[in-house]
């Protein structure tokens, strides 16, 4: 912009000077006279030509800057709309475990001393993964019915609550549990049976206890989309239906 406006000044400036020269015009001019004025015009027309050309290469900009201005906006759209899209629930992302070691499998088990496995089992809870939306394309029309991929996951997120509930009652020792934990321990363990053992699972009576979701024929529409996509699966015994996270 500075050089369009030096060239812009320069011109005034050598059109200033012609007028002063035509307002002596009224007398007779020198030959020498003369002949500048020839000069201060051909640098005039000079001058002309090299503004035009700046004006032209001003435009060739402006032209780009508004086409980068069109990106940008698209870009930004695209943004916010991820931003307004965001799913509430997030698959968690399988892989890599850090930089350069695989992940461990799911029944692989990290060694480590013996003490430090005590400590941690006694914490560790299982939580199903969210399903991803390649999961939930895949699973059949009729399985699916009404039930979006938002509700779906939305049920995969209470039943982690459920699971985490029921556990860290079990992971507790009766002598610092109330009454009524005392009597969700006991019933805990009386589910339990050698098929369970070292298993995470959970029956429709925690799903009550623990969450606000309906324990109805969606909910079994869900457990059977949960199943197709190997998150649970079902073990029955003793007139109760258990659900085994996998």
């Amino acid at each position: 912009m500075s050089e369009l406006e030096d060239v812009s000044r320069h011109i005034h400036d050598r059109t200033s000077s012609l007028r002063s020269v035509l307002d002596l015009s009224v007398a007779e001019l020198p030959q020498n006279k003369i002949k500048k004025l020839g000069q201060e015009l051909s640098a005039l027309e000079s001058l002309l030509e090299e503004f035009e050309k700046c004006v032209g290469q001003q435009k060739e900009q402006l032209k780009h800057l508004k086409e980068l201005e069109h990106s940008f906006q698209e870009d930004l759209g695209d943004v916010q709309h991820i931003k307004d899209n965001i799913p509430a629930h997030m698959p968690r992302k399988k892989g890599l475990a850090n930089g350069n070691e695989p992940a461990l499998k799911q029944n692989e088990v990290q060694p480590a001393p013996q003490e430090t496995v005590k400590k941690s089992n006694k914490r560790f809870i299982r939580e199903i993964d969210f399903i991803t939306t390649t999961e939930f394309e895949s699973i059949p029309q009729y399985m699916k019915g009404r039930a979006s991929y938002h509700q779906l996951n939305a049920a995969v997120q209470s039943i982690n609550t459920a699971v985490t509930s029921k556990y860290k009652i079990l992971h507790q020792s009766m002598k610092a549990l109330n009454n009524q934990a005392r009597k969700l321990h006991r019933r805990f363990k009386e589910q339990e049976t050698k098929d369970t053992k070292g298993q995470f699972f959970v029956v429709e009576n925690d799903i009550r206890e623990f969450t606000q979701l309906k324990v109805d024929k969606r909910f079994q529409g869900i457990l059977n989309m949960l199943r197709h996509c190997q998150r649970l699966r079902e073990f029955r015994g003793g007139g109760l239906t258990r659900y085994l996270l996998l």
